[in-house]
């Protein structure tokens, strides 16, 4: 169901939707500066190879997992049994990296380039299906909660595949939303080859396409289930693998491996190693990120209830599966703060619910910048935030 007329916004304040085209572009430069800052300030070992240029902004943003994409662009997929390998990673991110390097670019500025523009193109996508579902007003508002949102600067340059998931997301059911099922589930199998969320976004696009067939009182016809092709992308990783390495399920079975010690099962579902890292002593950092991860991903889930009632029940199930597929598969909410950033639909019902509430929404964004700026820092500076 449609959310209701929006209200006006105060015109000097930062979410006005006159605003809004220019919040993500901001808050990258004001992220990439200040991850590089950190960088520069601590110099932290980055990714072991000799092609990672040595300047700072580099080096801040190809660390950690991006050494895997990394990997995966310039050599290609490999597995070996019971160890850390990059069948983990989904293809379609460090595939089109190699693309790049193969048209001469250094395959880590290629990655940087890269998640810039899918980021600053993903943000640019959510204000347009936002203001087409909700009004210019609840657009502007959810927008900057979005960009602005503390584990956001994976959006800004970092070289992994959040920010081209994003925008292939968004991009789907925003085709949707203007009848073009077709293209929605082409566009829904490109994120399924990017991220293993691949239920969400199945899911989302097909209750929502049926959903909105019952809105108009209309029989459901079969182009009603053509989004159900996003599930194309998943399942052509999974023939690879099963083809090249014998396992179509190697992407998850390689989670137990040592390091990652993330097997599926009851030790895994029920979070005992979370309860084992943070009792009965821990340090008070690393405790404060387990908290944080852990309350990030109870409030997205939460927020599934508000989706519901304001945009409807495809994009509740969206951004339920979305956050709860990876929150079941983590040992420790570890990694939940970027991941949140899939379930869109839920930063939309937080514009609305802030719209029309002057004083939270700026203490809410005030707080939300903040946050942003500090892990950005400590992202470039070599820390371990998510």
């Amino acid at each position: 169901m449609a959310a209701q007329a929006p209200a006006e916004v105060d015109a000097r304040s930062p979410e006005n939707p006159r605003f809004a085209p220019f919040a993500a572009p901001l808050a990258a430069a004001a992220c990439v500066a200040l991850s590089t800052l950190g960088n520069w300030w601590q110099n932290p070992a980055a990714v072991p190879v000799a092609d990672l240029p040595r300047l700072p902004l580099a080096r801040a943003l190809a660390r950690w997992d991006a050494g895997w994409y990394g990997e995966i662009a310039q050599n290609g997929y490999w597995m070996e049994q019971g160890q850390q390998s990059p069948v983990a990673f989904f293809p379609l991110y460090p595939l089109a990296i190699r693309a790049l390097a193969v048209a001469g670019a250094n395959r880590w500025w290629a990655g940087i380039a890269l998640t810039l523009a899918a980021g600053l193109a993903a943000a640019a996508l959510f204000r347009r299906w936002a203001a087409e579902r909700s009004g210019q007003a609840a657009a502007g508002v959810a927008t900057c909660a979005l960009v602005l949102y503390p584990f956001a600067f994976y959006l800004y340059g970092v070289v992994y595949s959040d920010a081209l998931f994003l925008l292939l997301s968004v991009g789907a059911f925003l085709a949707l939303e203007r009848g073009r099922p077709l293209f929605a589930g082409l566009l829904g199998a490109l994120a399924t080859a990017t991220r293993p969320v691949a239920p969400a976004v199945v899911l989302g696009l097909v209750v929502r396409s049926i959903e909105r067939r019952l809105e108009r009182k209309e029989k459901l016809r079969p182009a009603d289930f053509l989004p159900a092709l996003a599930v194309a992308g998943i399942a052509g990783y999974m023939l690879y693998l099963g083809l090249r390495f014998g396992d179509p399920l190697a992407f998850a079975h390689v989670q137990s491996a040592p390091g990652w010690d993330q097997p599926a099962g009851p030790r895994t579902w029920l979070k005992l190693a979370w309860f084992e890292m943070l009792f009965p002593r821990v340090d008070p950092w690393v405790a404060l990120r387990l908290f944080g991860h852990a309350l990030v991903t109870l409030a997205a889930l939460a927020m599934a209830f508000p989706t519901k009632r304001l945009l409807g029940w495809g994009y509740a199930v969206y951004a339920a599966t979305a956050v709860g597929v990876p929150a079941l598969g983590s040992k420790d909410f570890q990694g939940m703060g970027r991941y949140v950033m899939a379930a869109f639909p839920i930063f939309l019902a937080l514009g609305l619910l802030l719209r029309d509430r002057p004083r939270l929404r700026a203490g809410w964004l005030g707080l939300s910048a903040a946050l942003l700026g500090l892990l950005a820092f400590a992202f470039g500076a070599g820390a371990y935030v998510s």
